[in-house]
């Protein structure tokens, strides 16, 4: 077991309040205690680990320059915020997290005071933070607020629904865009052609003489020549500023000096303004920098050479009858394709990808997308199989209702994680879908006893002519 007290400098940080009293010259050996002590720890009692060590430095220097919890954190994708829990009175309970009885993996407003919103869906943070500094506003309130978003959430609609409300207001919001080119796979879309481009530029322009003259200014310098929005000219921030946001960026996220300077004068610039930050998945731990997909979540490792701990054997798994399913039933039947939404490992669909990639699809976090791109394919004869967590289908639940089941359209549904799943918590139990699937005309709703009846029940619905589900 970790004992945090033989960390130098991480045994003496409690609360934020506690970080705060160090020096700055103090922050880059506290990150090299921090990620060390994660990955210690979920070395031994797993849980999300890839993104949070991706996020270590932006989390100290956001508790060292804001005054949290006064000031508002909003942590999107919840499972990239294990560094904010260290740093917020719950290092020691790290090792019960995702346990019964433990810490939440993901924010939780029961938990702790320094959880301002609840997270466990993506894409949520630029509306909840909106909220707030709205509310903040009204009862004339002065405080800060952040929204962190990334690991794919900056691919949803919902995001985009909140940026573009969000920069006709006049409200003092900062968003953090954490450009990591990932969520649990690799990004998908143009959203992330654009940072990827963005990302390029930046690296050649660093390569030149004039690169390196700009880049050898220092961060402070370089913000105030940009105080007036008129003045900036940025191609790179284009889009965010066409919805009315100051863009600043991209800027190295795991540059503390830099991150802190950033955010001193951001903090209290009026209005929307957004940051954007390139980070790496898995910072600072080889093996997960290599493969973040694979360490996005972990059950155990060796914290030296990341071997991972061998699973007992187990019956097989509903998600890997349906994997196999699937790539047996759209040899017979071309008519099938297949859509996720951002959940290619989860789902069960690495094989179908690799084996008919042109007839996969991933829509990135973007359920409502993904359900009536379904209904759309199935107008045209074909007869798609959506691939999807339960819990992450009510999300798409108009577009269930409206565009397939009243229009009596033949989409498969095939629901992973239904019922209780334990670790994850509330946010991610299929609990609902017996409920909410029963009472839509026209819709087939099954759930397998087994492995066979399983099988049976997905060719089931690949021969009825209009909307079905199979949960499991």
């Amino acid at each position: 077991m970790s004992d945090a007290s033989s960390y130098a400098l991480l045994g003496k940080i409690n609360t934020p309040a506690d970080l705060r009293r160090l020096s700055r010259g103090e922050l880059a050996p506290l990150s090299v205690e921090l990620r060390r002590y994660l990955i210690e720890t979920l070395a031994r009692v797993g849980g999300h680990f890839a993104a949070n060590l991706g996020t270590v430095e932006l989390t100290l220097a956001l508790h060292y320059v804001l005054n949290t919890p006064e000031d508002r954190l909003v942590w999107d994708v919840g499972h990239q915020a294990y560094p904010h829990k260290v740093l917020t009175e719950r290092r020691t309970g790290l090792e019960s997290i995702r346990k019964q009885g433990g810490l939440h993996p993901f924010p939780s407003r029961r938990e702790s005071i320094y959880d301002s919103f609840g997270t466990g869906h993506s894409s949520t943070s630029i509306s909840a933070a909106m909220g707030m500094a709205a509310a903040a506003k009204h009862k004339g309130e002065k405080r800060r607020v952040v929204a962190i978003i990334g690991d794919g959430g900056m691919t949803a609609g919902m995001a985009f629904e909140a940026l573009n409300h969000l920069g006709s207001l006049d409200l003092d919001v900062l968003v953090i865009y954490n450009d990591n080119d990932m969520s649990i796979s690799e990004n998908v879309g143009a959203m992330r052609r654009h940072s990827a481009s963005v990302m390029q530029r930046v690296s050649y322009l660093q390569a030149t003489a004039d690169g390196k003259q700009i880049a050898e200014r220092p961060a402070r310098w370089q913000l105030e020549e940009r105080i007036d929005p008129a003045d900036n000219d940025s191609a790179d921030g284009a889009l965010f500023e066409s919805l009315g946001f100051d863009y600043y960026g991209p800027i190295d996220g795991h540059d503390l000096t830099s991150l802190v300077e950033h955010l001193e004068i951001l903090a209290d610039r009026p209005g929307p303004k957004l940051l954007h930050i390139a980070t790496v998945k898995g910072k600072g731990f080889d093996p997960a920098e290599e493969a973040p997909i694979t360490y996005h979540g972990v059950t155990g490792f060796d914290p030296v050479t990341g071997n991972m701990a061998k699973k007992p054997g187990t019956a097989k798994a509903y998600t890997q009858v349906f994997s196999e399913w699937l790539c047996d039933m759209a040899a017979a039947n071309e008519r099938l394709l297949a859509i996720t939404p951002a959940m290619r490992e989860g789902s069960g669909l690495v094989a179908f990808a690799k084996q008919y990639p042109e007839r996969y699809f991933d829509t990135a976090i973007a359920e409502q997308h993904a359900v009536t791109l379904a209904a759309g394919m199935a107008c045209e004869g074909m007869h798609p199989v959506v691939a999807i967590y339960s819990t992450f289908l009510q999300r798409g639940y108009d577009q269930l209702i409206h565009d397939v089941a009243i229009q009596n359209l033949p989409v498969l549904f095939a629901l992973d994680r239904g019922g209780l799943v334990g670790a994850d918590g509330a946010t991610h139990h299929g609990a609902f879908d017996h409920s909410f699937l029963r009472c839509i005309p026209n819709m087939v709703v099954m759930a397998p006893s087994d492995e066979n009846e399983c099988r049976r029940m997905l060719s089931t619905g690949m021969r009825i002519d209009g909307p079905s589900a199979v949960r499991y």
